[in-house]
This record gives structure tokens, sequence and C-alpha cells, in this order.
């Protein structure tokens, strides 16, 4: 099941999250989380405007994806950022595939005309799930990134919804 994420999804959201911050490049951040955080963060999402959703299995969150505001100036309005994390538990099991697509779906039924992702690279899943919804890579920026005593790449994958 898919639904709009709760406040009280914060501490199952912040586990999976923080797997990623311990373990991985594909998130930048490298001190963990708390739950207050995370809840700070969904409101800001859900404040905006902008879609948070999660993905449910008997009642357990096993993964998230939002839209962000891509930057602050105001003719940015119509372009969003979008993140995905699924939990380690149940990677490459299609979850990622069903919370981009209804996130696509609730994103082409509002204003929102670009849509981009962020992928630390390499990525080869990431990659292949951002391509499976028709994004095209449109930057590479190198070494701009420097976790676990390692530079790291970033690319940026791109899909205008309304085309």
């Amino acid at each position: 099941m898919i639904r709009l994420v709760k406040l009280s999804d914060a501490d199952s959201i912040v586990e999976i999250y923080n797997y990623y911050i311990e373990n991985t490049i594909i998130t930048f951040e490298e001190v963990l989380i708390s739950s207050d955080e995370m809840k700070s963060r969904i409101s800001e999402i859900s404040d905006s405007g902008l879609p948070w959703l999660v993905y449910m299995e008997d009642n357990v969150v096993l993964g998230y994806a939002y839209a962000s505001k891509w930057k602050g100036r105001c003719a940015y309005k119509f372009s969003v950022e979008i993140t995905i994390y699924i939990s380690p538990l149940v990677k490459s099991k299609g979850i990622g595939s069903k919370l981009y697509e209804k996130l696509l779906i609730d994103l082409k039924e509002s204003d929102i005309h670009v849509v981009i992702g962020g992928i630390s690279l390499p990525n080869p899943a990431s990659i292949a799930l951002h391509e499976k919804f028709g994004m095209e890579k449109i930057a590479h920026f190198k070494q701009v990134g420097f976790k676990f005593d390692e530079w790291i790449d970033v690319g940026y994958w791109q899909l205008i919804l309304d085309a």
C-alpha cells in the first residue's frame, strides 16, 4: 500500500535513512539523524504542498519517496527534485518502481513541469530506476562529494512531465 506520509512514520523512515548515511555514498549526510529532525523534514515538504509517500506492508514502512523544491528562487517553482529510499531488507522487490510511479502521477496532476533526480555515482540500480521512468541524464559533476575517504561523482537525471 502506498499512502501519504504521517509524522508517526518518522521513526521508521529514520531507520531506513540512517542505514544509508552510515553505510553508503547514496546520501552525502555523514551524521545520523533523529526522529525529531525527520519530523521537521516531513513537515517542511508537506507544508510546501509537495508529496511525500510511504510504501507499507503489514503496517511497516518499507520505503519512501518525495518531491522537494529544486531551488529557492521563484522561477524554479515548477521544478522539483525527487528522492527515494528503500529498506535495505527489501531492495530489488519493485517497491521503488511502485513509489516512483505513484509519485510521478501525483506530480503530473499538479503544476510541476520538471522532475530532477540526483544520483551519487556509481549506482547502477538507481540509474536503471530513473531511466525506467523516462528520465534522461543531463549532468555529471565530478568529485563533488567526499565520504568514506573517497571522492564521489553526482549525476542528474531529468524528466519533463508535460512534454
